[in-house]
């Protein structure tokens, strides 16, 4: 989204800034909202932010990706910082960023969208006030980066968003979710790219499945604001899981387990997480109990089973100096 401003080309931002920003996790699709539906959840990154007056970018990694990721302006962070000041007529001589990163990468957890609203927050919070984007222009900004809002919405925004893109412009609304609702996450050691996994749709599908899958999204939405009884209903998909199984194989074995026993599991995102939407602490505690031994054997020590709650509140930014 361009900015009008009347900062000469280049004009740099001020030097000595200091902030932080937080943003959640996030659970996309959740079965039939397919590129629609995103859910927050209690997993946090954290970039703390400064400008300098020294020339470069310097990034320091801890947690997620401390190995491999880039630490110089090519970091996804870094980068979209950048191209948000810039996106507004202006620059940044030197800065420097600390990421913690908690949210796996790859896992169809929202990794990225985590990156880029980090990226657009921290740069829209360095620009002068007159030069910012509202909550609309930083929604879009966001979802453009990332190809499409289901991820990005809930992080910016917390609890559920329902997403949609029209003439061109992303846009969203929040939905608060019932407080009887926990999301357990099953978390493998595997990797799966969101592009790999979307080769594998079909590029047409039968009408009645299209059909059937409208009314499952309806009635996740009544599950996850009113009812939760209805949440394993309410999750059937017929749009897009069975078509990526098998890239997931194991992901895949786990969520037909947990659907025939009574769960409401998904494919988080584009995969491989699973995701169980349990109707209160009851259930949570009997879904990580029957993952655990589902997975139980030679595969255990390879997943990660985390008992998340729902984050209201979305990404937060705070300036520390100013």
């Amino acid at each position: 989204m361009e900015i009008q401003t009347d900062a000469a080309p280049g004009t740099l931002v001020v030097a000595g800034q200091e902030l932080s920003v937080r943003v959640p996790a996030t659970s996309a699709n959740l079965g039939p909202g397919f590129d629609s539906l995103g859910l927050a959840v209690t997993l946090y990154d954290t970039v703390r932010v400064r400008t300098t007056d020294s020339d470069g970018v310097r990034v320091r990694v801890s947690g997620e990706g401390e190995a491999v990721l880039p630490t110089d302006e090519t970091h996804l962070v870094a980068r979209t910082i950048m191209d948000t000041v810039r996106g507004a007529g202006y620059n940044v001589r030197g800065l420097e960023l600390d990421c913690e990163n908690i949210i796996p990468h790859g896992r169809g957890l929202g990794s990225s969208a985590s990156a880029i609203v980090s990226g657009v927050l921290a740069g829209n919070a360095l620009l002068p006030e007159s030069a910012r984007l509202d909550a609309a222009g930083l929604l879009h900004a966001c979802s453009a980066l990332e190809g499409h809002p289901d991820n990005v919405a809930p992080a910016l925004a917390g609890a559920l968003a329902v997403s949609w893109e029209q003439d061109g412009v992303f846009r969203s609304v929040k939905a608060e979710v019932h407080p009887d609702i926990i999301p357990v996450a099953a978390v493998p050691a595997t990797e799966l790219s969101t592009e790999s996994a979307r080769g594998l749709l079909p590029a047409m599908v039968p009408h009645r499945d299209a059909a059937a899958n409208s009314g499952r999204a309806a009635l996740l939405m009544q599950a996850l604001t009113s009812d939760p009884s209805l949440l394993r209903e309410g999750t059937e998909d017929f749009l897009h899981q069975g078509y990526r199984a098998p890239a997931m194989a194991p992901s895949a074995e786990l969520i037909a387990a947990l659907r025939a026993a009574g769960f409401a599991a998904v494919v988080s995102g584009a995969g491989p997480t699973v995701m169980t939407l349990a109707a209160g602490a009851e259930q949570a505690e009997a879904a990580e109990a029957f993952i655990t031994a589902h997975l139980s054997g030679q595969t255990a020590g390879n997943w990660r089973v985390l008992r998340l709650g729902v984050d209201r509140d979305g990404a937060r930014v705070v300036l520390h100096q100013r």
